[in-house]
């Protein structure tokens, strides 16, 4: 029997335990990776919003990367919700020399809207861009990165590409927010390629971390040795799938259904 793929978490917590740290650790799991994590900070939230955060200190959010690479290493490093500029750069200064695949979910927003990130934290995911194997943006966050309208297929493409030959790293543009029967996702590359993925929307108000199972299921299937753009195949039929066996849980953007759903990889 083989090692399981080692997967480092650096995001924030959530409470309600459907998007965030809690999220990831349940999309490893079920894909079969081992979970570690680093919290970034630690928010009061349910499916109706986020009523409180509270940032941890950014030497102690290197002190847990250290502590988990020192130690039991990782093959791949997903990067969630970062909570302060200077936890950002601590982040970045501490990643400088992994040379295994890092995927950078830049989460400004929570799914019920409330905002997890600041102008000042925004600007210094330019580093962690830099450094990332893939960055995974939904529309609002690419157009928020790259200070473009992304209102139609173009204007995504030519945004995505735009970020990618900028910090030359791949960029997976989610297509949740736009309209259509279809969401169409597309993988930008600074070669300038373009790769899309579609399936059929489901009409849901269970919503909520998906973000973060799709970028950790990315981290977790390249830890298994899937190539990258068959990681980003498989990690969207995972979260597919998870949206569409969601409890059914809170009054708002309620939680996916993780338990009920094994991808071999």
């Amino acid at each position: 029997m083989s090692a399981p793929p080692r997967i480092l978490s650096i995001a924030g917590s959530d409470s309600s335990g459907g998007a965030g740290i809690q999220a990831d650790i349940k999309t490893i799991a079920m894909l079969g990776g081992y979970a570690m994590t680093a919290l970034t900070a630690i928010t009061a939230q349910n499916t109706t919003g986020v009523q409180a955060v509270e940032a941890l200190s950014a030497n102690f959010v290197g002190t847990q990367i250290d502590s988990c690479l020192s130690d039991i290493g990782a093959d791949a490093i997903k990067i969630g919700m970062l909570g302060s500029p200077e936890i950002a750069a601590t982040v970045a200064q501490r990643l400088e020399d992994f040379s295994g695949t890092i995927v950078f979910d830049p989460v400004m927003i929570a799914s019920s809207g409330s905002v997890l990130a600041d102008d000042a934290t925004i600007e210094a995911f330019a580093t962690l861009m830099d450094l990332a194997t893939i960055v995974t943006p939904n529309l609002p966050e690419l157009a928020a990165l790259t200070s473009r309208e992304v209102g139609d297929a173009e204007s995504v493409i030519e945004a995505a590409l735009d970020l990618a030959q900028c910090h030359d790293v791949l960029v997976l543009a989610k297509g949740g927010h736009a309209e259509g029967e279809e969401v169409i996702d597309r993988v930008a590359s600074p070669d300038g390629k373009i790769a899309s993925f579609s399936h059929q929307r489901i009409e849901t108000r269970h919503t909520h971390g998906t973000g973060c199972t799709l970028s950790s299921a990315i981290a977790t299937l390249v830890g298994h040795g899937q190539p990258l753009t068959h990681a980003v195949r498989l990690a969207r039929e995972f979260t597919h799938a998870a949206i569409a066996q969601a409890p059914g849980f809170g009054a708002g953007s309620g939680p996916l259904g993780h338990q009920t759903v094994r991808r071999p990889a």
